[in-house]
């Protein structure tokens, strides 16, 4: 805000060093004998007019116009010609002077610098205030955008302590590693999903974190078949935003799975990232929502994705009775070319 400011200062200054210029070349040309004195007068009684209405309507600035204003504004008006004619040149101080000059000058430099300063006053205060506008939206979403990260759904979190603690309870040689995952998993939400965008690799790493602690409920073979086509190190992408679609495959999946019943596939392209996940529907639910209280449901993704890519992004939905998926496609993912903040526009 306060380099808007300076901006503002800088254009007005600019303006009336122009302004000046202008004016004192003209009346140079016209009468060089008397051209300084003219030009002091002529732009003294156009700054006092301007500032002086323009720091009157700062001072009533979101307020209605009351009887003070009108006094102070009749004030300005009425003096405003002053400096002009006490230092014109031509026999000044005279009131066939004053008779002369006053007049003139209070019917046309006095309205026109007015109206100018008015116009100005306007003009910032709606640029000010747009930005203000602006700010607050991106506080606004910034707030909603990591309330949205922050939704971790309770459920998992016990459910991998417990089996983690049953492995530890049993001595069973796969409990370290279970441990290991749960902390980098742990460790990516708390720490690393700060950022705007993160390396596709270290989402991916961390979806395969959360695969192999959700594999600990099962006893067959993986029952998510993971595929990756295309190089991950060339995209980046918003953090813990896949996650929640691969959360949501388990949690409506039937209690037993197959295994490979759960079907991810990952393709980088140039410069966009398509995510496509299917899973079997459980026969006690054949909606894909989350209706406990803590859940992850497609509306989080669905804001997500309007916050942080607008008009980027394609987002279907299918659901056939027997299998649910979903088909995720982002543009603008490359790595040399997304270094994105986090777009907050309301569109």
């Amino acid at each position: 805000m306060q380099r808007v400011k300076k901006i503002f200062r800088l254009v007005h200054l600019f303006v009336w060093l122009l302004f000046t210029s202008l004016v004192s070349l003209q009346l140079r040309t016209d009468d060089p004998s008397i051209w300084l004195p003219l030009t002091t007068g002529f732009i003294l009684t156009c700054l006092y007019v301007f500032y002086s209405h323009f720091y009157l309507l700062t001072l009533h600035s979101g307020q209605k116009r009351n009887r003070e204003y009108f006094q102070k504004l009749a004030a300005i008006f009425f003096t405003g010609p002053l400096p002009f004619v006490i230092l014109h040149p031509k026999t000044s101080g005279t009131w066939d002077l004053f008779l002369g000059y006053y007049p003139v000058s209070l019917l046309t430099m006095v309205p026109i610098f007015l109206f100018l300063s008015w116009l100005a006053r306007v003009t910032e205060t709606l640029v000010l205030n747009t930005i203000r506008k602006e700010q607050l939206e991106k506080q606004a979403a910034e707030t909603e955008l990591h309330y949205l990260k922050s939704q971790i759904n309770p459920h998992f979190l016990f459910n991998t302590l417990n089996n983690i603690h049953t492995l530890v309870y049993k001595q069973a040689p796969t409990a370290p590693e279970a441990v290991l995952r749960l902390a980098s998993l742990m460790r990516y939400m708390i720490y690393e999903s700060n950022a705007p965008t993160v390396p596709l690799t270290r989402e991916i790493n961390y979806l395969q974190d959360y695969i192999g602690l959700q594999q600990l409920r099962y006893k067959n073979s993986p029952v998510v078949d993971l595929a990756i086509d295309g190089t991950p190190e060339t995209c980046e992408i918003a953090p813990l935003l896949l996650i929640h679609l691969l959360e949501n495959a388990y949690k409506h999946s039937p209690a037993r799975l197959e295994p490979g019943a759960i079907k991810v596939r990952v393709e980088i392209k140039a410069d966009s990232l398509t995510f496509q996940i299917q899973n079997p529907n459980g026969t006690h639910q054949k909606k894909m929502e989350v209706e406990e209280p803590g859940g992850i449901g497609l509306t989080n993704v669905q804001k997500r994705l309007q916050l942080q890519y607008p008009e980027q992004h394609r987002l279907e939905i299918h659901n056939t009775g027997e299998t649910f998926g979903v088909n995720l496609e982002i543009n603008g993912t490359h790595a040399h070319v997304h270094e994105r903040e986090t777009q907050l526009l309301h569109h």
